[in-house]
């Protein structure tokens, strides 16, 4: 399962809010990887926010701990690629 997967992805972390059975899976999974496993998140949520993303603090804490903890983190700034690449498809077509 994933709690063995070498790399877990998290791709675009935090487009909804947790409801309670996802904190408690959350936690489950990082807990069995935590020390073992490299996890990858994605997420266009500052991670100031997602704390009150996951919503109970207890569990947020936890969560967290587990993410952030001997973490490397790197922030992206600037344009979206996506709409970057739109512009330019759009302006070769208008030529």
């Amino acid at each position: 399962g994933y709690a063995k997967t070498d790399l877990l992805i998290l791709d675009d972390w935090g487009l909804a809010p947790f409801t309670a059975a996802q904190r408690r899976d959350m936690l489950e999974l990082l807990d069995d990887r935590y020390g073992n496993r490299s996890t990858l998140v994605t997420s266009q949520m500052p991670v100031d926010k997602w704390h009150a993303l996951i919503g109970d603090p207890t569990l947020g804490d936890a969560i967290l701990d587990r993410l952030v903890h001997n973490a490397y983190r790197i922030e992206l700034k600037g344009e979206s690629m996506r709409r970057r690449a739109t512009k330019l498809t759009s302006a070769g077509a208008s030529d």
